[in-house]
This record gives structure tokens, C-alpha cells and sequence, in this order.
């Protein structure tokens, strides 16, 4: 009969290896992580607004691959960010609060007029996801 000492310690060492340590904090997700986790369901997997919920909604999700095309080829960050944050919204509109987002981590952000804002960096990482899709 084999030891199974050997198996317990592996095990064990998988336990630990697994615990997080006291103060301190799991990884964020990405911002491709949190497109999933929150926008896809609407704007679907690739954004262009065939999400899952999409047919359901009285007003069709915008189709985000053309933010830089409907802007003449520029990406507006700052306003692209204020719109998920909830302070662009327009009557009709149906985004929900992305709090989750917002509590995280301030980090020092430029959306490209120069000036350094601190921003959660969890809405920088979206909007900088958003900027990878478009077409």
C-alpha cells in the first residue's frame, strides 16, 4: 500500500497556495473581463448591440464599434467614460449603474486635453476596452 502522505500535502499545499492573504486585495478584472460581465449582455460580445437582452429593450443598444466613426475617427474618451459613469445620459437612455467600477481604485488619467484626473481605474480599463473594438 502506498503512503497517501505525500497526496495530502499536496493537497494541502493547493489549499494554500489558493488563500488570499489577509489585507490584501484580488486582481481587478480587465476592462475586457468587465465588458462581459456588464455590457455584453446588451451590446453583445463584440459590441455591436445583438447582445442576449438586446430584442427585449425598447430602444436597440448603440452599436459601440462606431463611437470613433460617428466622431470623425477620434475615440472621445472623456465622454465615452462620462456616459458609462451615468453623467451623459439622455432621456430614453436605459444604462444601469456601474458602481462596481466606480468604487475602485483612482488612478491619474489623461482622456487627452491635457489634464491629469483622477479616475477609477476600473472605468479607464472599459473605455480603453471600447477603444479596441472600434471599426
Amino acid at each position: 500500500m502506498r503512503p497517501i502522505y505525500p497526496l495530502i500535502a499536496l493537497a494541502l499545499t493547493g489549499a494554500l497556495a489558493a488563500c488570499v492573504l489577509p489585507g490584501t486585495k484580488p486582481p481587478l478584472p480587465t476592462g475586457a473581463e468587465d465588458f462581459v460581465a456588464y455590457c455584453a449582455a446588451c451590446h453583445g460580445t463584440t459590441g455591436v448591440g445583438d447582445g442576449e437582452v438586446a430584442a427585449t429593450m425598447p430602444k436597440p443598444p448603440a452599436n459601440l464599434t462606431r463611437i470613433a466613426a460617428r466622431n470623425g475617427g477620434q475615440f472621445p474618451m472623456a465622454r465615452v467614460m462620462s456616459k458609462i459613469w451615468g453623467y451623459a445620459q439622455k432621456d430614453g437612455v436605459v444604462m444601469p449603474q456601474f458602481s462596481p467600477l466606480l468604487d475602485s481604485d483612482l488612478v491619474l488619467f489623461d482622456s487627452g486635453d491635457g489634464i491629469q484626473t483622477p479616475t477609477p481605474l476600473r472605468l479607464v480599463q472599459l473605455a480603453e476596452h471600447l477603444k479596441t473594438l472600434q471599426k
